[in-house]
This record gives C-alpha cells, structure tokens and sequence, in this order.
C-alpha cells in the first residue's frame, strides 16, 4: 500500500509539472494578445494575466475562437499566473514604457524566484532596461529587453523580434521565439541580438529608419503628384510597380494599397481626407538623440523627425502661407516616365545613406558598450515580419557578412556602384524639388550626407580655427602628427593655451 502511494503521489506531481505553462504573458492589449494567440497557435503553453480582467476574458474568447487547440489559459491573480508557469519562469510583459514597466515588474517579483525571467517586450528606452536588469540582480532574477517589430499583425502571425539581455535567459526562450517569429528563407526573424539593452537599443535604431523611409516615401508621393501631376490611381500603380524591383518593401507594398483605397460613399479617396498631421510615440526621437550622443551622422532621420514636428504647426502654417511666398508647386515640363524614373532612382540612394546612417550607429553603439553585435545578422532578422522589411536587405547582410568591419554601406562595392548612379537623380530630383518650392529636407538630407561623406576635405578646418580664436580650444594641423595640438595667438589680445604656439 505505501509503494502504491507513493507511485500515486509521483503520479500526480508528474502530471502537474506537465500541465505548467511554457511561459506567460502579461499585458493584454491587442499587441499582447496577438502575440499571445500566435505563441499558443504554434504549440506552446501560454498563461495570461492583465491588470484588467475583462482584457483576460477578451483574450480567452479569442483562442476559443480562433484556435484549434486549448494552449491558451487566462488567470486573474498575479500569483496564480506566475505560480502556473514551468520553472525556470518566463514572463513576457507588454505595457507602456515607462512607469507602468516599473511597476509591472514590482508585482512580478513578489512571486517569482532565483532564475526566473522578465522579458520586457515593448519600446523601452534601453537605458531603462540596463538599469532593471542590475536592479534585479540581488534577487537572480534576469531581466531581458525584446524588440517586437511588425505591428499587431506581425504579432500575431510572425514578427522581427531582437532580444537582449543574459544569453543563458535567451537559451530558455529561443525555442519559442524562433518558432514564433517571421520565417524567412534564411531562418526565423529573430536571434539574440547582445547583453544589457543591446535589444532594445538594436529596436530603437529601426524605429528611427522606419521614420526616415516612411519620410521619403511621402516626399516621393509629394512630389509625384505636384511635379509629375500624377492620380492617385496612377500613385498606386506607380508605387505597386516600384515594389516588384529594388524599392520591394513592407511601406512601399501599402502605400500602393493606400493610394487607391476609397471612402464608403467611393467619392474621395482616404488618404485626401486625412489631416496633414503625423504623429509619434518617441523612438525616433531617442534615436536622434543617440545619434548625438554617438556622434554619429542621422540627417535623413532627423529630417524625417523635423517634419513631424513641422506636421503638427498647422495652425502656425495656415497663417504663414498667407504672408509668406516663394516658388508655387507646378507640374514639371518634362517627360514625365523620366521624371518617374529619376524620382524612383532618388528614393533609393536616398534610402541607402539613410540605412548606412543606422547601421553606422548600430556599429558604434555596440563597440562602445561591447555588445559584440552581428549586423549581417541583424539585417537578416529585418528581411521578414517588421516594417521596414524589405528586399534590398538581403545585399545589407552580405555586405556585413562579407567585411564585418565595414565602416559604412555607401562604400561596399555593390552599394557605392548604386549610389553613385542614383546621386545624379537625386540632384535632379532635389534641384526641381527647390526650384518649384516643394519641401523634401530628407532627400536634402542624404545627397548632403553623400556629399560630405564623400569629401576628403570638409571647411570643418575654419569652425576649429573660430573655436580656437574664441576658446582656445586647440586644433590638429594636417602637416604634423594625429594627436598633437596647437594654440595660435589670433591677436595680440590673445593668451597661449596648453600646446605649442604660433605667435603673430
């Protein structure tokens, strides 16, 4: 009898580890349910929890309904999520940044032990995800920051996802997340991207090219239409042949749909109707702003920040045409299948100094913060699943994995080829884009990038001499060794600083 207890008892523990959770999800908005239906669809274990139970309810009536398995279950307390899922514990959170992370986290903890993990899943500043990471390390708790790219849809059905934080945390997830993720013919869209917030810094960076391609695109439509006096049926046809060769993209796909797509009484097209006014939730933002931080040139987004923020001055703009004048938008005396063609062709190199911009900043983020980060490999998991998928990122992997140290795209061989045939439309492109008082600051932005890149000698040489003058801030000279500084007295008034010294 006491052998047949005991085999009872070992039964029954058996079985209830068994009926664990593979992992758990908190944060129930359409983002944390989608990509909670998705990990269920693929075979895993997935409990539930929000901090409002009828987003629970919500959730668990949609497996119902749109799964043909039961892998999905939703729990309303805290403990009983966390107690339900197979140790080492999983939970991935998807709330707003900020804050409500903080405080998400707090409530975790009280639960979880020693090796557990919290996957932060949402746009954080990756700082924030450095500084939890340490905080959690008293308790062994590892803290992770994932990326998720591809919007609800791609939540749902497979998106980009770019962890970062303990491999050994990775190594417990990667089954899911690989199964989950975007399938592209080169493997899933996903890979453990570096430690600390290397994930989310890594999510940042393509938020910030995800702005400047969605800039250009609108200054390509901007053009199309009051240059080339262009439809918008003929708009969608444009931008539906674009996507069949280089340009193939995500943005580029929709735009063509978007073009054509018509109000319920099929008088008006949509995209005549909305408001001239582009909103943000601060990705692009912070990634300006560690493009300062890194010195790293970013013009073509912030250009396509500068003109969000130019977006939401309509009050201001709708008096300013009033008063001030210039050049009027007319259409081009031109043949327009050239114009066209030179307007496709300036997008693209336009598109390329843009995603050198970003792959430069990925490169110096990660030698600063030794992330050892793989950017053949991060161009990879970009090809499927998030929105700045596209066609041409296959070429950005190649030209990482063929020189790892590869300071910037514009000079790989096959790249440079492009560029330097595209500039010539690009000039063209921005000259009569200027000349008929058309604003396009992102195409601006990149041929300057280009121009300057390009240059071996820059008049950065008279803005040293002006701080020098002003400052004493010292200069390097171009006939004496890198390293060695010198201070000029400009004019009798003028004091020596530390270095050596031209005199008057």
């Amino acid at each position: 009898r006491q052998h047949a207890s005991a085999k009872r008892q070992k039964s029954t523990r058996i079985m209830s580890e068994t009926s664990l959770h593979d992992i758990g999800l908190f944060g129930l908005g359409v983002m944390g349910q989608n990509l909670a239906l998705n990990i269920a669809e693929k075979g895993f274990k997935i409990a539930v929890h929000n901090r409002s139970p009828a987003k629970v309810e919500t959730t668990v009536k949609r497996a119902e309904k749109e799964l043909k398995n039961s892998n999905l279950t939703g729990y309303k307390e805290m403990k009983d999520f966390v107690m339900a899922i197979r140790k080492p514990r999983a939970v991935i959170i998807l709330v707003k940044a900020g804050k409500a992370v903080d405080l998400t986290i707090e409530k975790l903890v009280e639960y979880m032990e020693e090796g557990d993990i919290i996957i932060d899943g949402g746009n954080e500043w990756f700082p924030n995800t450095v500084r939890r990471g340490k905080a959690l390390e008293d308790k062994k708790i590892l803290y992770m920051g994932m990326g998720v790219s591809g919007g609800e849809e791609g939540a749902r059905n497979g998106p980009s996802m770019m962890p970062g934080g303990p491999k050994e945390a990775y190594k417990r997830i990667e089954a899911i997340v690989k199964k989950c993720a975007a399938q592209v013919d080169d493997g899933p869209c996903v890979t453990w991207i570096g430690p600390g917030g290397a994930g989310n810094y890594v999510k940042m960076v393509h938020n910030g090219i995800e702005y400047g391609d969605m800039q250009l695109i609108a200054e390509a439509y901007d053009l199309l239409k009051n240059i080339a006096g262009l439809k918008n049926d003929e708009l969608g046809d444009i931008f539906a042949d674009w996507n069949k060769g280089e340009l193939e993209s995500f943005l580029i796909e929709i735009t063509s749909i978007i073009m054509k797509k018509k109000t319920e009484d099929g008088k008006d097209y949509v995209v005549d109707k909305i408001l001239d006014k582009t909103g943000m939730k601060g990705t692009g933002r912070w990634t300006v702003q560690e493009g300062a931080e890194q010195s790293v040139p970013l013009s073509v987004v912030a250009a396509a920040l500068e003109g969000r923020y130019l977006s939401g001055l309509i009050a201001e703009r709708k008096k300013a045409c009033k008063v001030l004048t210039g050049p009027e938008p007319h259409e081009a005396k031109t043949d327009k299948k050239e114009l066209v063609e030179n307007i496709r062709l300036a997008m693209y190199t336009a598109k390329i100094c843009s995603y050198a911009q970003g792959m430069a900043l990925i490169k110096k983020a990660g030698e600063r913060f030794d992330w050892d980060l793989n950017l053949g490999e991060i161009a990879r998991i970009w090809k499927g699943g998030c929105i700045i998928r596209a066609k041409f990122l296959d070429r950005i992997k190649k030209a990482f994995d063929n020189d790892a140290k590869l300071p910037s795209l514009l000079v790989d061989p096959s790249f440079a080829k492009d560029v330097i045939k595209g500039q010539e439309s690009l000039r063209y492109v921005v000259k009569l884009a200027i000349d008929s008082g058309i604003a396009c600051p992102a195409f601006c932005a990149a041929l300057n990038y280009y121009d300057s890149y390009r240059r071996e000698r820059l008049p950065a040489n008279l803005t040293q001499a002006q701080r020098d003058f002003f400052g004493a801030h010292t200069y390097e000279r171009v006939d004496k060794p890198a390293g060695e500084f010198f201070h000029t007295a400009w004019t009798s008034a003028h004091i020596s600083a530390a270095g050596k010294t031209y005199t008057l």
